[in-house]
C-alpha cells in the first residue's frame, strides 16, 4: 500500500526491510528513487532527529559514480527518512548466495569500485562503519566490467554514525556486524577510516573464498579472533593479491592502506587475474559444540555442529540468516580476559577441496592410519636389520670367532 513521505515523495514498494528501517521504492519530483524508512522508535528519539538534522550537509554533499547518493532527508511526524538515488540491481549478498564465491577478477573488480567509494568518503570525512556485501549494490544497468563485474555502489553512508553514535561520554557497546568489525573497534577504540579498509578486505577475501577470515561460530569467539589470530592464507591466489589483503588485515590501524591506494593496488591487479576461475576451497566448519570435544571419536561426526554457510552470524537466537538484512548489531565491549581466549586459539583454516578440516574425525582417522603404517614401516626396519646382522654374524649359534691379533697360548 502507497503511504505519502513528507509532501514531496510517495513510497509505493518495499524492497527490503533491516535493523535501521524499511526501504521502499518510492516516487518524487524528479522520477524513481529509494527511501529507507528509519524504525518509529527511532523517529521518537529527539536526540537521534538532531544528529539527523546536523548531518544534512555531509550526507547530501556526498556524491561520487561508487556511492548510492542520498538526495533529501525527511524528517515529519513519526517519519524519519533517507531519500535515495534508486540502484536497479542486487545487493552482493543475493549474488554470494547464489554464487557462494566469485572469480578473481570479478571479485576484485568490486572492491575497487568500493574502495574508491570509501576514498570519497573518507576526503569528506565520513566514515561508513559497516561496510559488509549486504551494502554493496549491483547495477545491473550498468556497464560490464572485468570478470563480467557490474559496477558497485556502497551504500548507507552515514546510518551507523547517525543511529548508532553514543549518548554516553563512554560508550559500553559495540556497533556492526561480527564478521567484518576492525579489532579496534572490538577493542573499544572509536571508529577511524581504518575500519573501513578492514571490513573491505574482509568482504573481498570473502567473495573470494565463500566465508570470512574470521566468521562462524558464536559471536564472541568471532570478536575474539579478529583481535587475536591470524589470517589463514586461501591456497590459489596470486602471492601479491594475498599480501595486499594481508596488509588490509593488519591487526594495526596504521599498517593499512588508505582507501585510495588500495582502490589504485586492486586495480593493478586486474590483468594477471583474467581467466582464473573461482577458487576452490572447503569452508571451514564452525566451532565444534562441547559436548563433540568431549564425545568419542567415533561418536565426533554425530554431534558436529553443521558447517556454516553464510557470511555472517546472527546475533537473535532462532533468527534465520540475513532475514532482515541487519545492518547495525548492537554488542557489549568484551573485557580483556575474553578477548585473551584460550592458548589453542579459534582460528578456522582454509583448507584445499577434499582435505579433512583439522581435529576432525576424519583428520583424526587419517592421522591414526598414517602412525599405523610408520609402525609397521618401523617394524619391518628393524626386522629387516636383525637379518641383515644375522647374516654378516653366521648366525646365531655360531660362537664368536677368535682375532687374528689375539696373543698366543703358553
Amino acid at each position: 500500500m502507497a503511504r505519502k513521505i513528507g509532501s514531496r515523495y510517495t513510497a509505493n514498494q518495499i524492497l527490503g526491510r533491516g535493523s535501521a528501517g524499511t526501504v521502499w521504492l518510492g516516487e518524487g519530483p524528479e522520477g524513481p528513487v529509494a527511501i529507507k524508512l528509519l524504525r518509529e522508535d527511532l523517529a521518537c528519539d529527539q536526540e537521534l532527529v538532531g544528529r539527523f538534522v546536523q548531518e544534512r550537509t555531509a550526507l547530501l554533499g556526498l556524491e561520487h559514480r561508487n556511492v548510492v547518493g542520498v538526495r533529501d532527508l525527511v524528517v515529519d511526524g513519526n517519519d524519519l527518512a533517507l531519500v535515495m538515488d534508486l540502484v536497479r540491481g542486487t545487493d552482493l549478498r543475493t549474488r554470494l548466495e547464489r554464487e557462494r564465491r566469485l572469480a578473481p577478477e570479478a571479485a576484485v573488480a568490486i572492491a575497487a569500485d568500493v574502495a574508491d567509494a570509501l576514498a570519497a568518503a573518507h576526503a569528506a570525512g565520513v566514515v561508513h562503519r559497516d561496510v559488509k556485501p549486504e551494502n554493496v549494490l549491483l547495477d545491473m544497468q550498468g556497464p560490464l566490467g572485468p570478470g563480467g563485474a557490474h559496477p558497485a555502489l556502497l551504500t548507507d553512508f552515514g546510518v551507523a554514525k547517525l543511529i548508532d553514535s553514543p549518548r554516553r561520554p563512554r560508550a559500553t557497546k559495540i556497533i556492526g556486524t561480527p564478521d567484518y568489525l576492525a579489532p579496534e573497534i572490538v577493542e573499544g577504540l572509536p571508529p577511524r577510516a581504518a575500519v573501513d579498509i578492514y571490513a573491505l578486505a574482509t568482504v573481498l577475501y570473502e567473495m573470494l573464498a565463500g566465508f570470512t577470515p574470521f566468521g562462524g561460530g558464536h559471536p564472541g569467539a568471532v570478536l575474539r579472533r579478529h583481535v587475536t589470530e591470524t589470517v589463514v592464507p586461501l591456497p590459489g591466489i596470486p602471492e601479491e593479491l594475498w599480501q595486499l589483503i594481508v596488509q588490509c588485515l593488519a591487526k594495526g590501524p596504521a599498517s593499512r592502506l588508505r582507501a585510495s591506494e588500495l582502490g589504485a593496488r586492486l586495480r593493478e591487479q586486474l590483468p594477471s587475474l583474467a581467466g582464473i576461475p573461482a577458487l576452490e576451497v572447503d569452508e571451514p566448519e564452525s566451532e565444534p559444540a562441547e559436548e563433540a570435544r568431549q564425545a568419542p571419536e567415533g561418536a565426533a561426526a554425530q554431534v558436529r555442529q553443521p558447517v556454516v554457510r553464510r557470511g555472517a552470524v546472527s546475533l537473535v537466537p532462532g533468527a534465520a540468516p540475513d532475514s532482515n538484512r541487519d545492518t547495525h548489531t548492537s554488542m557489549r565491549v568484551p573485557e580483556a580476559d575474553e578477548l585473551a581466549g584460550g592458548a589453542r586459539g579459534t582460528a578456522r583454516v582454509p583448507r584445499a577441496s577434499g582435505a579433512p578440516r583439522p581435529g576432525s574425525a576424519r583428520h583424526r582417522t587419517a592421522a591414526g592410519r598414517r602412525r599405523v603404517f610408520l609402525g609397521v614401516g618401523a617394524a619391518l626396519l628393524a626386522a629387516a636389520a636383525a637379518a641383515t646382522y644375522v647374516a654378516t654374524s653366521g648366525g646365531a649359534d655360531t660362537p664368536p670367532s677368535h682375532s687374528s691379533t689375539s696373543p698366543a697360548a703358553p
